[in-house]
């Protein structure tokens, strides 16, 4: 029998709504105080075990492991980094689920015929994919002098953060980029040839910094659909090219560059540049698209003095 204030554990267990067995592990814990025992050693509990058994049900039932209850409980500022953890790991169980979710959805739809290879690619990914392997693939194009600061800036920019609700298409996307990537065999130096380029001499940076600049000038002609034209963009976009060589822009420079430009190409960074497009699902031009905007630019000048 209790007195007034001062319950046994089943009667706390019964004011609570939860079971006799819940109110002693929690005792067990050292997470409810007892007001005292009884002459028989059984526990006495008094309202502030009823506050802090209802507060423990709520934070188990948001799904605190009982060790961050017990932090919440004893200070009053651990709740808001519960939270936030919390969240955190909500957040990223929910990204998974979607990608998995997409993922289903696309083996689902595709044609019979295509269904092994597209679950051979989705099951070499993670989900969310980790994009390290595609960034590696990126540094493997870059000229090995770089600085830190433009290889980092231009990873930022080429590769593409995986969204948090995906679409099939670009978990077919992602899937395949990370399979290009994963690719050892024939590396690309896409641009590692700058040094036995025309005049020889090759500052990357001077390059990278130039071309940013003729990027962010060609961008908005990329976006608006025009079709490539000499301006200033492409004048930034060759006196990058003259300026990593130590040399002038010139119309024979110009000539030679094209030539140049056209020995690099590789169906391989065309594709890379078309997945990482796909994957991305942005109306936002990606850097493969402005610089082949620039180049065409610089072809069709080239064939309009020649006429």
């Amino acid at each position: 029998m209790s007195t007034e204030g001062v319950w046994s554990i089943g009667e706390l267990a019964g004011r609570a709504g939860t079971t006799v067995k819940t109110v002693r592990f929690y005792s067990d814990l050292g997470l409810l105080p007892e007001v005292s025992r009884s002459a028989g050693g059984h526990r006495r509990y008094g309202p502030e075990a009823l506050d802090r058994l209802r507060t423990i049900r709520s934070l188990r039932g948001l799904g605190l492991p009982v060790a961050e209850v017990g932090r919440v409980l004893d200070r009053e500022d651990a709740l808001e980094d519960a939270i936030a953890g919390r969240l955190r790991e909500l957040g990223s169980r929910m990204a998974e689920l979607r990608w998995r979710e997409a993922s289903l959805r696309l083996l689902r739809d595709c044609p019979a015929q295509e269904r092994a290879e597209r679950l051979r690619l989705i099951g070499a990914m993670d989900a969310p994919p980790d994009t390290t392997v595609v960034a590696r693939f990126l540094r493997r194009l870059l000229p090995p002098r770089l600085p830190a600061r433009l290889v980092s800036s231009i990873t930022e920019a080429v590769v593409p953060p995986p969204p948090d609700d995906p679409t099939p298409a670009q978990v077919l996307a992602f899937a395949r980029l990370n399979a290009l990537a994963a690719e050892t065999a024939g590396a690309i130096g896409v641009c590692r040839p700058v040094a036995s380029a025309p005049d020889g001499e090759c500052r990357p940076a001077v390059l990278y910094d130039g071309l940013t600049e003729a990027f962010a000038l060609a961008a908005p002609d990329v976006r608006a659909g025009r079709e490539p034209f000499a301006g200033e963009a492409l004048d930034c976009f060759a006196a990058a090219h003259a300026g990593m060589r130590g040399t002038r822009d010139t119309p024979e420079f110009r000539r030679r560059l094209s030539r140049f430009l056209d020995d690099l190409a590789h169906p391989r960074v065309d594709r890379f540049w078309r997945l990482t497009a796909e994957a991305a699902a942005s109306t936002e031009p990606t850097v493969g698209a402005v610089d082949d905007w620039l180049r065409a630019a610089l072809a069709r000048q080239l064939a309009e003095a020649s006429r």
